[in-house]
Formats: C-alpha cells, structure tokens, sequence
C-alpha cells in the first residue's frame, strides 16, 4: 500500500505541498506556506475586482440624466436583491444545519424512551474523541460553513452587480437611441437638431462598446477559474447524486441524505444563476439592436442612417460571454451541465 501511494500520489504531493495543502506530514513551514499562498491568492482576487469596480465607477459617474441614474439604481436593486436572497438562504440554511444535529436531543425530550445517537453531518477523520468533543466539532464545521458560504456569497454578489450594471448599460443605450430619433419627429429639422441626433446615437454606441468591453473584460479575468468551477461542479454534482442514491436505496438515515441533497440543490442553483444572469447581458445586447429596429430610423437624414446602419450591422455578430471557447453563458448551456452531470451519474451508478 505505501509503495501505492508513493506511484500513484506522488505527483499530487508535490502539487499540493508547493500550496501547503498535503494533510500528511504537515509542519509550521507548510501551515505559513499555506497562508502565504492564501493571502497572494486573496490579494489577487481584492485587486482583479478593485480594477473592474473602479472602471465601472467611472462610467457611472459619466451619468447625468435622471432617466439614465434611474436605470443603473434599479439594476442595483435587482442585485442587491439577488444578495438578499442568497443571505436569507443561508441563514435557513444554517437553522436547518442546527436544528438537524439537536434532532437526537429534540427526539429524546419529545419521546423519552428513544434514544438516538448523534451523528456528524460530514463524515471525516477526526484525531480527537467524537463522543467527548461532538459539539466542538460541531461548531467547528459550522463556523467554516459560514465563512466558505459568506465568501461565496460575497464574491458571487459582486460579479452578478457588475453585469447587472452591465446590463443597465445596454438598457441607457437603448433609452439613448429612442431619445435621439425622437428629436427627428420634431418639425423643422435644421441642422442643430441634426447634430443632437448624432450627438445622441454616438454617446449610445459609446456606453453600448463600454458595456460590451466591461462584459468581455470580466469574463478574461475569470475564465480560467470559471472553467475549473464548472468542471468541478459537475463532478460534485455527479458525485453527490449518487451519494442521494445510495441513501435512498440501502435505506440509511434520513439525516445522512441531508447533506448530499443540499449539496445537489446548491449545485444546480448556482449552475443556474451563472448561466441566467450571463444569458440576461446577451438578451439586453439583443434589445438593443431590436430598439434600433423599432425606431422610425429610416426617417431621419441620411448622415444619421448611414450611423444607424453601422450599429445595425454590428447586432449582426452575436455577444455571449463565456469561458475559454467551451462553455457560453446561457440556459442551454446550463441543461447541458445539467444534463452531463446526470449522465456521469448514470455511469457512476450501473457500475458500482
């Protein structure tokens, strides 16, 4: 078996040692490595977002109609909702985390004659007595619940504000374009007016390239570790379904399907809101080009056409985000995660 370990695992060692991250033989060197390489890494994380955020201050701070104030103050709503949501599920979350390992205690009281063992909601190697320290071990586990929750929460929060402020991007440009083609309904059209028109279609077609160059720039950032997060979660998803099947099917405690099935429903909710809120920046980019379309545009000078079918021609080419030219942000890529993860499933359960 050590000869195992060392052909097999040796390669994942030295991976993992070079971040600190091997359980076995750990040292004080390998626990400072490990929180140096924590703090570059959180260090990156502060400044990749530091730049995208200050960037999308400064085209927020180019805004000074009312209308268009309005728009990015709803989008931001629509976030914070968004955070709100996610927080209230984690603190229902955690509750149902509590009340499920008081579950024994509650049974007991109610029902003096039962007696329930208690069970550790994550099976793992503990090195001190579970009985003496059950409830430490608890708190344990729980307090890193809750900052792995609370950090995914954060970060999560901040990319769905970004492109919703996208978002209210596209939605100014379109207010911009109908704003510029109403100014030709008006009568005696010299050439003032005129210039108000292109004056409106290009600050349109210039918050309309700021949006799309906010958009791709995110995705740039990120798309190495998004790549690795879908990967990842496919095969957790896979993993924790058939971890559901085998509590259902050997008839284990019901306590013990909990934690697979949360982590099962989380999957598929965060695979979903990745892929909606990206498939929503590529229908606001739509809806531009579809505004342009509706607009009696065909009416005004022909040096204002002429910029109008400009921007019509670039609606052409299709905008999605999406992750090193494998995944595209959308809901038929999120059936297809979906889909995969049920299939590896599928495999995983007719040859166990």
């Amino acid at each position: 078996m050590i000869g195992f370990m060392a052909q097999n695992f040796e390669l994942i060692r030295i991976l993992l040692l070079i971040v600190g991250l091997w359980p076995l033989q750990q040292s004080n060197l390998t626990r400072l490595q490990f929180i140096f390489m924590s703090a570059i890494m959180t260090a990156g994380i502060i400044f990749l977002m530091k730049d995208l955020l200050i960037q999308l201050q400064d085209v927020c701070n180019e805004l000074k109609d009312k209308n268009e104030i309005a728009i990015m103050k709803e989008y931001g709503y629509i976030a914070s909702c968004y955070t709100t949501a996610f927080t209230i599920a984690t603190v229902c979350g955690l509750f149902g985390y509590i009340f499920m390992i008081f579950w024994p205690d509650i049974m007991h009281i109610v029902l003096p004659n039962v007696t329930q063992s208690h069970q550790l909601p994550i099976k793992m190697e503990y090195f001190i007595d579970q009985e003496k320290y059950f409830y430490w071990i608890v708190l344990y586990i729980g307090v890193i619940g809750c900052i792995g929750m609370t950090s995914m929460i954060g970060i999560g929060s901040i990319l769905i504000m970004y492109l919703q402020c996208t978002c209210a991007m596209f939605r100014i440009c379109s207010y911009r374009i109908r704003c510029a083609v109403n100014i030709n309904m008006l009568e005696n059209i010299n050439s003032r007016k005129e210039n108000l028109i292109l004056e409106g279609i290009i600050s349109a077609i210039n918050i309309h390239r700021q949006a799309m160059k906010l958009s791709k720039l995110l995705t740039s950032k990120i798309e190495t570790t998004m790549c690795c997060l879908i990967v990842l979660g496919v095969i957790s998803l896979s993993l924790n379904l058939f971890q559901v099947s085998r509590v259902v099917s050997y008839g284990y405690d019901f306590i013990e399907l909990l934690i697979p099935l949360a982590f099962v429903v989380i999957g598929i909710l965060k695979m979903f809101i990745a892929n909606y809120v990206t498939q929503n920046v590529t229908d606001h980019n739509n809806d531009v080009f579809a505004t342009v379309y509706d607009v009696q545009w065909h009416v005004t000078p022909l040096q204002i056409q002429k910029v109008i079918l400009f921007l019509l021609q670039r609606g052409a080419k299709d905008f999605t985000l999406g992750a090193g030219g494998l995944f595209v942000g959308s809901l038929e890529c999120f059936t297809m995660l979906v889909k995969t993860s049920f299939s590896y499933f599928t495999v995983i359960y007719s040859t166990q």
